[in-house]
């Protein structure tokens, strides 16, 4: 089988059907605060254009990711129902995702880190950092930043009258149909975007239920520049996601679950730009209502989190060769829960970066934030980072500590409830992750067209928060607790070392006759030692080696996009009564084939979603769907 899945490999690079649109080079500012060129960061970062979500055999954002080098998608269901995102082998809450700059994870979960509130249509672009960034983005920033970026936001004040929209319909098996829309105008200092995402389905049948899908983002937004020095912008976006669940959390017969999660998110930026100042005040508001309930006899949890933030930040350029950033950043974190109770927490953290060019070639960025977390000691979180660049080459190295505190679910989960037969428990007592990292890598750039990448990394992880199948007699806490339950207790668990080796190559192609084609692919081999013996349930979930492609290839009004990935991890394990077994290894491919006529304004497409139809499950018993077919047309309507 391995066999076959190299040669199908091999066909897709002899035949250049090779990625999706990326930026080689890209203007970036999540690894530094400012803008800069990827190749002067000192970080492995990859930047993709949010134009190609329409272009490629993708549903939702998470399902994008799940095709970006380096980047794992734990996948519980299709199409947005439910994902983990994992870097360089950490777990889901050790990666921080952010929209414009303000942080998205969830107070009360990591699961719901995925849940990105905001219309595909609305991206300008996402960056992707791997790697460790506590220094300059606090907490959760372990393994890496997701820092997606939007139009309306990014736009400059400019004489400029431009207006772009595009729609998509699309229906397939067990009852699927999508809506995708969206537009964005920009006329001198004004701009304005705005979109919509719907996804439903019927769903695959499951275990006495079916896994149906009924997701929905709608957002818009909105900037103005007064004048050269100042602009407001503001976003208001909501998120629904209605979805079967069953398997998602435990390894239960009884599980038929079902689950609804809605999020309201508002965010506004001030921002003020003369000579060599540069100030912007960042607010946002999120909150999110969780309904879950395990089957239909039970009783539903619910939960709700709200997170309210503000984020100030100063940049002073001293000359072209030194920019200072300072800044501070305050969040407070709620929750009000029938299942984990009413609980609020506040952070404040002041932090300051120094990017300093020596000579020519030579970068140094050394970094400090002080996270000071309600009920904690406050936390000095340094970090470093030095590339050198010349002509085709840049080295890189960073190096630097992360920190990461417990969400709610993991102190409070199941505690507010009469009796828990069994599952997950929190512990009240967690104390925060603590972990070094140390990277070192270097970029080869060629004509524009081709850029390839490697790096190694390691980091040392102590007092890490993983659950743990924990005796009844050993349970802290008895109280709404039976003697004959299966449980897992949320714990520090000892030390764990984490290294790897990652290999991104990225291209860009156009020839004559209207032929171009891109290439987005990457390889990531990774390996975690404890020097505790007992098992946990995500530190050992991450793939030990990871190959991730996506693929456009375009000629004449032709053409063929491809994502694919393949997945090893430990071997083949028994789940529960349920009798199911997470893959150990796999290798899945959509494809979209697409003819686009009318001067290119409408296009038909035909896609297929795991085209060999390889049954595989990411996490628990969570069965994901076979082959899936679906088609549409789409809009576009450029100007």
């Amino acid at each position: 089988m391995k066999k076959v899945y190299g040669l199908v490999l091999l066909a897709i690079f002899t035949n250049n059907l090779l990625a999706q649109e990326v930026e080689l080079d890209g203007v970036t500012i999540t690894s530094s605060l400012i803008e800069k060129r990827a190749s002067e960061t000192g970080r492995n970062i990859v930047i993709i254009k949010g134009s190609q979500f329409n272009n490629l055999p993708v549903h939702s954002i998470d399902d994008l990711l799940r095709f970006v080098p380096g980047v794992e998608v734990q996948a519980r269901g299709p199409m947005g129902s439910q994902s983990d995102i994992t870097l360089r082998g950490g777990t889901f809450q050790q990666v921080l995702v952010l929209l414009d700059g303000m942080r998205l994870n969830d107070p009360n979960t990591g699961h719901f880190s995925s849940y990105i509130p905001l219309a595909p249509a609305e991206i300008e672009r996402i960056e992707i950092l791997k790697g460790p960034s506590s220094a300059i983005y606090g907490a959760d920033a372990v393994g890496g930043v997701v820092h997606v970026i939007t139009k309306t936001f990014a736009a400059q004040n400019e004489a400029a009258n431009k207006t772009t929209a595009n729609a998509q319909l699309a229906i397939g098996e067990y009852g699927y149909n999508n809506i995708t829309a969206g537009i964005a105008h920009t006329k001198n200092k004004f701009s304005i975007s705005g979109g919509v995402l719907i996804n439903n389905a019927e769903g695959v049948q499951q275990r006495g239920t079916k896994g149906f899908i009924h997701n929905r983002s709608v957002s818009a937004s909105a900037k103005y520049h007064f004048n050269n020095n100042w602009s407001v912008a503001y976003r208001l976006s909501y998120d629904k996601r209605n979805f079967g669940a069953q398997n998602f959390y435990t390894t239960f017969l009884s599980d038929t679950a079902t689950e609804k999660v809605a999020t309201w998110w508002q965010q506004l930026r001030v921002n003020y730009n003369k000579g060599k100042h540069r100030v912007s005040l960042d607010v946002s508001y999120k909150t999110l209502d969780d309904d879950y309930r395990f089957n239909s006899m039970a009783i539903a949890n619910n939960n709700e989190s709200k997170l309210a933030q503000a984020l100030l930040m100063h940049q002073y350029s001293f000359g072209t060769q030194t920019v200072l950033t300072t800044g501070f950043n305050y969040q407070q974190k709620i929750i009000n829960s029938n299942d984990r109770g009413n609980h609020n927490l506040f952070l404040a953290a002041p932090f300051v970066s120094l990017t300093q060019k020596l000579g020519k070639y030579f970068f140094i960025q050394p970094s400090l934030r002080i996270e000071m977390i309600q009920h904690n000691d406050p936390e000095l979180v340094p970090q470093l980072t030095t590339s050198y660049k010349k002509d085709q080459w840049q080295f890189r190295a960073s190096g630097g500590k992360t920190i990461r505190d417990a969400d709610f679910t993991e102190r409070f989960n199941n505690y507010n409830k009469p009796l828990v037969t069994g599952g997950r428990i929190g512990n009240p007592d967690l104390q925060a992750e603590h972990s070094w990292s140390y990277e070192a890598g270097a970029d080869w750039f060629y004509n524009n067209r081709l850029k390839i990448s490697a790096t190694v990394f390691q980091r040392d992880h102590s007092r890490l928060i993983d659950y743990v199948n924990t005796a009844y007699a050993d349970m802290p806490r008895k109280e709404n607790l039976s003697p004959t339950g299966a449980y897992a207790l949320a714990k520090n668990i000892a030390k764990v070392k984490t290294s790897g080796l990652e290999a991104d190559v990225q291209y860009v192609q156009s020839f004559t006759g209207k032929q171009q084609l891109t290439l987005n692919t990457g390889f990531i081999w990774l390996s975690s030692q404890s020097n505790n013996n007992t098992a946990s349930l995500y530190v050992s979930s991450h793939a030990r080696v990871l190959t991730n492609f996506s693929a456009q290839y375009t000629v004449h009004n032709f053409s063929l996009a491809v994502t694919g990935l393949y997945k090893h991890r430990n071997p083949d394990a028994t789940v529960g009564g349920i009798n199911a077994k997470l893959t150990a290894d796999y290798f899945i491919m959509n494809a979209r084939l697409s003819y686009e006529f009318l001067k290119n304004r409408l296009s038909l497409f035909v896609q297929a979603d795991n085209l060999f139809d390889r049954q595989y499950s990411d996490l628990l018993g969570a069965i994901m769907p076979g082959r899936w077919a679906t088609g549409g047309i789409k809009f576009n309507l450029p100007k």
